[in-house]
């Protein structure tokens, strides 16, 4: 009995977090999901710095990934109308989930959809920022926010492939170097291309 009341119980906290999250076509979200949605709540109660803010944000979905062989790091993806809400308490939020996620790296990146290339013989319009090139552009400025990207190279190897470098604003160093790895990791996962994530050592390092 005691373990039904238990149950129970756990169910019904977990029901107010569960507006904290909202996947495409009414899917489930899963267990880690269901954590970061708990999390996301929890700190709308308890930290009043953060309440009034989080009060109308919600995610879409949550996943954890490696970096290298220690490291993990969180992609929490947010609808892209709410991304400039989430950039005015990002800083914040992201120290707050890194501390309850056991310092893993917690980045935020928007729902932004890629319009294919028409297939007929008609001239449809499809806006720029739907195309796969600039939806991956900015990608690699959700990665870095707040930071900026001040430059990029592109680096051609001997075997034909090509290695993106992209150039980071000097000035945030010291509070972004230890998550580069996160940043090339997390965008290999969702893009597939490579890229590396530096801070340029001289002005001609910035294309």
């Amino acid at each position: 009995m005691r373990q039904n009341i238990f149950r129970s119980t756990s169910c019904a906290n977990m029901i107010p977090a569960r507006k904290k999250i909202a996947k495409e076509k009414g899917a489930e979200p899963d267990d880690f999901e269901s954590s970061v949605a708990q999390a996301l709540f929890d700190l709308e109660a308890t930290n009043s710095e953060l309440k009034q803010d989080l009060r109308d944000l919600y995610i879409t979905s949550a996943a954890e990934i490696d970096v290298g062989s220690t490291r993990k790091a969180i992609v929490i993806h947010v609808p892209y109308r709410l991304l400039k809400a989430f950039h005015k308490v990002q800083q914040r939020l992201v120290r707050e989930l890194e501390k309850k996620f056991s310092g893993k790296d917690v980045v935020l990146i928007a729902n932004r959809r890629v319009m294919p290339t028409p297939s007929s013989g008609k001239s449809i319009a499809r806006p720029r920022s739907r195309t796969l090139t600039a939806v991956h552009e900015a990608v690699l400025g959700d990665l870095v926010y707040p930071t900026e990207i001040v430059g990029k190279r592109v680096r051609y190897r001997l075997d034909g492939t090509k290695l993106l470098k992209v150039y980071l604003d000097p000035k945030d160093r010291n509070s972004t170097e230890y998550k580069l790895d996160t940043f090339g990791s997390v965008y290999k996962k969702l893009t597939g291309k490579e890229v590396v994530f530096e801070f340029p050592i001289s002005s001609g390092d910035i294309a």
